[in-house]
C-alpha cells in the first residue's frame, strides 16, 4: 500500500514534469536558444553515447579488461572506424552502432569472448 507522502511526490514531478515541457508553449513570445546553446544540444546525442558505451567497454564486474580476447574492443574499433569514415554523412552514429555490433556478434556468440 502506498502512503499519501509517495503519492504526494509522484504527483508533485508529474506536476513540475508538466510545467517545464510546456513552459515553451505556454509562452505568447517567440522563444530562442542563444547561438552557443543550439551548438552545444548538437553534440547531446554524441556526448550520451560516449556517456553510456565508454564504462561499458573497458569494465567488467568493475575490473578493467585484461585481455585482449574481449570482443568489445574490436566492436568498438569497427564502430570508431566507421564512424570517422563516413562522418559529416547522413546517419553516421546509426551506421557506427550498426558495425559495431556487427562485429561484436560474432565474436561474442561464435567465439565466446
Amino acid at each position: 500500500m502506498t502512503n499519501w507522502g509517495t503519492l504526494g511526490v509522484i504527483v508533485g514531478l508529474a506536476v513540475v514534469t508538466v510545467v517545464t515541457r510546456s513552459f515553451f508553449f505556454i509562452s505568447s513570445r517567440p522563444w530562442h536558444l542563444p547561438r552557443w546553446a543550439q551548438r552545444g544540444l548538437q553534440y547531446a546525442p554524441v556526448a550520451a553515447l560516449a556517456a553510456v558505451i565508454a564504462p561499458a567497454l573497458v569494465i567488467t564486474q568493475g575490473q578493467l579488461i585484461a585481455s585482449w580476447q574481449d570482443a568489445r574492443i574490436y566492436g568498438a574499433a569497427a564502430g570508431v572506424a566507421f564512424y570517422f569514415w563516413r562522418r559529416g554523412a547522413g546517419q553516421a552514429v546509426l551506421g557506427t552502432i550498426v558495425i559495431g555490433m556487427a562485429v561484436y556478434l560474432p565474436l561474442h556468440l561464435a567465439l565466446g569472448w
